[in-house]
Parts: structure tokens; sequence; C-alpha cells
């Protein structure tokens, strides 16, 4: 799993032209959209990148955020299998859920990555709702569980947020050219 997100990263920094854009304009066009600007802002910018990024390095960036914590959370999870981290039934039964779940988001966003590198930008969208969806399966898997791996449920949040980012970067081919 590290090495795929070694080459995720790689082959992302490899791909990126160029900037033309002034300082923070695509990443303010993409947040002022989003649902928590603050976040997106702040989340984006944690890249140095970022400020100067038209709307092909901001994808990359964006899907590669989505792309960490999705195999992240995917590793997380399995550790909490293997360990048997608890004995509850429907906890284990749900931890298998979100497995499921973020196995989806992550293929989802290798797919991204793929479509980013040959030029071909109609499904970002889907894939962003790919993982969105697999970290709702998740949350909704673990709700009402006894002892809820702790964290689990912010990493899901963050998964929708991040996102939520990539689907609106992906609306930037969508209405430019």
């Amino acid at each position: 799993m590290a090495s795929s997100s070694l080459l995720f990263v790689l082959l992302a920094l490899l791909a990126v032209v160029p900037s033309s854009c002034a300082t923070g304009e695509v990443v303010r066009r993409v947040c002022r959209r989003a649902s928590d600007y603050e976040y997106c802002v702040n989340t984006l910018n944690s890249d140095p990148r970022s400020p100067d990024a038209d709307r092909y390095l901001l994808a990359y960036i964006s899907f590669g955020m989505a792309f960490t914590n999705a195999s992240s959370t995917l590793d997380y999870i399995s550790r909490l299998l293997k360990s048997g981290w608890s004995n509850d039934t429907k906890l284990a039964d749900g931890l298998r859920e979100c497995r499921k779940g973020y196995k989806k988001g992550v293929a989802a966003m290798v797919s991204a990555n793929n479509d980013l590198n040959s030029e071909t930008y109609y499904y970002l969208a889907e894939y962003a709702d790919t993982a969105a969806r697999g970290a709702n399966v998740c949350q909704a898997a673990i709700a009402g569980t006894r002892r809820p791996p702790p964290g689990l449920a912010a990493r899901n949040g963050d998964m929708k947020s991040l996102c939520e980012i990539c689907s609106l970067v992906s609306e930037l081919f969508v209405t430019s050219s």
C-alpha cells in the first residue's frame, strides 16, 4: 500500500505544469463554493504549490490529498481488524463494511489520477462521489456501536470534505476549456 502511495505522489509531481494563474485565484474560486470555506482554503493551502496552482495542478493536489486520506484510513481500519480491537461483532462487521468502502475509495482515487495523467476529466466528479460514498457507508456502519474506533468518525468527515473539494475542482474542467 505504501508503494502505491509513493507512486501516486511521484506521478502527481511529474505531471505538474507551470501555473499561469494569479496567486490563490483558483483556490478561492473553488473554495467559495465549498460548504466550509475555511476548511477548503486551509486544506488546499497546506500544500505549498496550491497558492499558485492552475486547475490541473489543483486537481492533482486535491485528489492526491483524498487518496492519502483514503489510503491511511484503509490501513487504519485493516490494522483495527487484524488486532482484534473489539470483541463486538457489530463493530467488527461495521469495520469490514468500512474496509470495503475505503477500498472502493482508494480505487476511485487511483482512477482519478490515471484520468488526470491521460487528460481525461469527465469522470473526476464520479470518482470523488464514489470515495465520499465509501466514507458515508463507513460512518453508517459504525454508528450505534458501543465503542467506535477513536478518530474514525473524524477521518470519515475529512474524507467527505476532501471529496467535496475534489468534486468542486472537477467542475473547473466541465465549465471551462
